[in-house]
């Protein structure tokens, strides 16, 4: 195994054991509440964390030459399940967001299988060739098909894990700049017609218009993060923690842990993730095999864009969206997808050595 395997898989572990604290501490109040249980969260987080090791197990031993053969298979399962989502009675809606397919035990999101299936499916086209048209096509509907659910954030990861592997290959960066700024005037769009994202911009651009409404939520955030100083309040001391953030431990963790942790503690979590996303990029640099490279940098753009899109919304740089972040956010199938993803970065490193 590569240095860069092991160092990865470390910090791997680091952040899902923080998580596990985090989410304990941030999600009390809401389990107790709800389930008479203040460690319900935590168990379940637990339960996820063995699924997602159980699946990034398997995915770094299973024989990587199957991942180019199937690809386009689990692309285009993602792509019907992305579009079964947003049919009622298959599509379960919560807070007006159709993101959610529902099983007897469990439900998911089809949307973090897509990018699995962008990951392991765009390389077979990109080696070929850097066809802009077809790529922009395809990306273009699963991009709509997100929007749709609505998830803005998720579209953003996607289409910055594709570009990623695009730019990889050989793709011309003149072509990307010109999309993206396609991709602008067209986001632009979409919120002048959209009433909630309208709300949202405002809200960006003016937290305290409506502190009790559209702005208590960034208000809160703020207020936990101000509270943090440099050194925090101590581990289990948070106040905001009880019922003033929604989504404690899920999207908005990361606030809940600056108010305890601080600056300089959150410094640390924020350089565990740059070491991940570099021992990632490690890896890509050091796989001869294009496939397998141009794959090992989708993994790591979708950490990376889905980190940076998690804290910039929970920081203010960027307008608030529910993405959760990678390892550390309670969740079901965003924890077992990206340990799943993580486990073919790791099996790539393994074929180095």
């Amino acid at each position: 195994m590569i240095r860069s395997t092991r160092i990865l898989l470390t910090t791997i572990i680091i952040l899902l054991l923080l998580g596990v604290i985090f989410v304990f501490d941030a999600s009390v109040a809401e389990a107790f509440q709800q389930f008479g249980d203040k460690y319900y969260f935590a168990k379940q987080q637990i339960m996820w964390i063995g699924i997602g090791l159980s699946f990034l197990m398997f995915a770094a031993v299973f024989p990587l030459s199957l991942y180019k053969k199937f690809g386009g298979i689990l692309f285009f399962c993602s792509l019907i399940l992305l579009i079964m989502v947003l049919i009622p009675g298959i599509g379960t809606a919560v807070q007006g967001a159709r993101r959610w397919i529902v099983l007897p035990y469990f439900r998911f999101q089809p949307s973090e299988l897509m990018k699995i299936g962008i990951i392991l499916y765009f390389p077979t086209w990109l080696i070929k060739h850097q066809k802009m048209l077809p790529f922009i096509f395809l990306l273009s509907f699963v991009f709509g098909l997100l929007l749709l659910e609505p998830d803005l954030g998720t579209a953003l990861i996607v289409s910055a894990i594709a570009f990623g592997m695009y730019i990889s290959a050989g793709g011309r960066w003149k072509y990307v700049c010109y999309i993206a700024l396609g991709g602008m005037l067209g986001i632009l769009a979409i919120i002048v017609v959209s009433p909630y994202r309208r709300e949202r911009i405002r809200t960006y651009l003016n937290p305290e218009a409506d502190p009790l409404g559209a702005s208590y939520h960034i208000r809160q955030i703020t207020i936990a993060l101000g509270s943090g100083g440099w050194f925090g309040q101590g581990i289990g001391k948070s106040r905001q923690k009880y019922r003033y953030i929604p989504e404690a431990s899920t999207d908005s963790i990361f606030a809940i842990a600056a108010e305890e942790v601080g600056f300089l503690g959150s410094l640390i979590v924020l350089f565990i993730f740059s070491i991940i996303i570099r021992e990632g990029f490690s890896i890509a640099e050091q796989t001869e095999d294009e496939y397998l490279r141009l794959v090992a940098v989708g993994i790591t753009m979708w950490i990376a864009s889905q980190s940076i899109v998690n804290l910039g919304s929970i920081t203010a740089l960027l307008p608030l969206t529910g993405v959760p972040l990678p390892y550390f956010s309670y969740g079901g199938s965003s924890l077992v997808t990206i340990l799943a993803g993580s486990g073919i970065l790791v099996g790539i490193g393994r074929k180095q050595h």
